[in-house]
């Protein structure tokens, strides 16, 4: 999601609780923080020797003990004014970095009113080759999702290496 839609939103629900959807379906705590409003901009160069740069605006979320604290669209907009001067652009995606026992990004891909709260909907961020062409590389392998894997289970393939 762009930053102009997002703030579009903000400004259309402004007495709206704003509430974060995992990509689990889980909802991060109703009374965060949002502690900061950044434009982060990223200057690298990938495996295959290109020059590239990515700006994005990210949101970090914090939650306390003060279980009360509940964060309106209407709020959470005066805090992007504030931070207007540092974004330059509307352009940019947005994704918010919060603490899922690790600290985690996730692009924010929708917002729906649902009774009353204005919910973004996050999804996951994955790694990838940007330099296919220049690394030939083979087919992709099986997705492995190491929050998933039993290490505990004996391994059921041949011994080949043993």
């Amino acid at each position: 999601m762009k930053l102009n839609e997002f703030k579009a939103a903000l400004v259309k629900n402004p007495e709206a609780q704003v509430r974060f959807q995992l990509p689990s379906g889980e909802f991060a705590p109703i009374h965060l923080h949002v502690t900061e409003v950044a434009r982060i901009d990223k200057r690298f160069i990938d495996c295959g020797g290109t020059y590239r740069s990515d700006s994005l605006c990210r949101l970090q979320t914090w939650f306390a003990e003060d279980v009360d604290h509940r964060l309106t669209a209407g709020k959470l907009a005066k805090i992007f004014d504030q931070a207007t001067p540092l974004q330059l652009t509307d352009d940019l995606e947005v994704d918010v970095e919060h603490e899922v026992g690790y600290i985690s990004q996730f692009p924010v891909i929708a917002a729906e009113l649902v009774n009353g709260e204005l919910i973004f909907r996050l999804t996951e961020r994955h790694t990838a080759c940007l330099a296919l062409e220049k690394c030939n590389l083979p087919t992709p392998r099986p997705e492995f999702d190491p929050m998933k894997f039993n290490f505990k289970a004996g391994s059921t393939g041949s011994k080949c290496c043993a």
